[in-house]
């Protein structure tokens, strides 16, 4: 992990003791702020240049790769908790910012912006806020030939055979989702999943986009994929259709991924910080994330959207701890690695 923050090119900073980086680190007090960000840089960038031109704080802004999605700025943060570089991290799922919290790197922060939002979307004590969600939900291809899948289940169903795409589970929203398929369904169950999944002849791709475009491409039939992967690629007429999964009753629930807010304990701007929490969990931030090609559910009620927006008061959600996925995120990393490596 340290060769790997060696290697990370960003932001800079001298690492200095931690007795000292305040008093010594250039910028530190000044209008700027850092930013960790995991939310594609194309939708997260419009925003914080925004916050920029109505505070007239700059925003220093590290992003993750596609590739690294989540895990690469979840692990540099880790890296530097005793000299913290970030003040504040946007993740673009609340699992990693949950590990945060375990691991002491999150700053309570109750945002009055925060008023409204779900409790369930949050840490009890405050160390992450959720906002502006996605779900997660199955793509077909169109026109599609029988009945249409209806569970996330139906990805290991032996008619969908050689023709189903999944981004790598080691990374980003794939992973939080199947770490949240091992607390719901218990490890036998969930490995079982993962087992037939494999017998059926999945393909894994580098990401959930990745695999909607091979979905739209007609070069898979079936994808689990984030709903803004498979909203924007509809908006533009690709052969494609959205269906959020495990709504019968007494089914899982389709599994909600907000975005989530995580301040740094202990990083060198905390005035700026608090002031771009505010920001990013208002309604007005989460109306720009909903009308984004991102098109993402707000969570504070009332917030305009536009018509194919779907509305959280509708679905059947799964219900989860996230301290608990979070634990089982990072119990799972070796038996995932070998999943994939097989």
């Amino acid at each position: 992990m340290r060769r790997c923050l060696a290697a990370i090119l960003g932001l800079g900073v001298l690492l200095l003791p931690a007795c000292t980086r305040r008093a010594t680190r250039p910028g530190a007090g000044t209008g700027e702020v850092v930013a960790y960000v995991s939310e594609d840089q194309v939708f997260s960038q419009p925003v914080l240049e925004r916050f920029e031109r109505e505070t007239g704080i700059r925003v220093r802004a590290v992003y993750d790769t596609e590739e690294t999605k989540s895990t690469g700025v979840m692990n540099r943060l880790l890296a530097e908790k005793d000299n913290p570089q970030a003040d504040l991290y946007w993740a673009n799922e609340p699992i990693r910012a949950e590990v945060l919290r375990q691991r002491g790197v999150a700053e309570p922060y109750r945002s009055p912006a925060a008023e409204g939002l779900p409790e369930t979307f949050r840490d009890p004590e405050w160390h992450w806020t959720g906002f502006s969600a996605r779900l997660r939900v199955l793509v077909v291809h169109t026109p599609l030939k029988g009945e249409p899948p209806a569970s996330v289940m139906d990805l290991a169903d032996p008619r969908w055979r050689g023709r189903v795409v999944l981004a790598n589970p080691l990374f980003g929203t794939t992973t939080s989702h199947v770490a949240a398929l091992f607390v719901a369904l218990g490890d036998e169950g969930a490995r079982s999943f993962l087992e037939r999944l494999k017998a059926n002849g999945v393909v894994l791709s580098t990401s959930n986009g990745e695999s909607a475009d091979q979905v739209a491409a007609g070069q898979a039939t079936l994808s689990l994929v984030d709903s803004d992967d498979a909203i924007n690629r509809i908006r533009r007429g690709d052969a494609l259709q959205m269906i959020v999964p495990d709504q019968a009753p007494g089914g899982l629930g389709c599994f909600v991924v907000p975005n989530a807010v995580v301040l740094v304990r202990g990083g060198p701007h905390p005035e700026a910080a608090r002031r771009l929490a505010d920001f990013l969990l208002s309604p007005q931030t989460e109306r720009q994330l909903a009308e984004a090609d991102c098109a993402q559910i707000p969570l504070h009620a009332g917030v305009p959207v536009p018509p194919d927006v779907p509305s959280l008061a509708t679905l059947s959600v799964m219900e989860v701890s996230w301290a608990e996925v979070a634990a089982k995120m990072m119990a799972i990393q070796p038996e995932l690695q070998a999943w994939v490596g097989s």
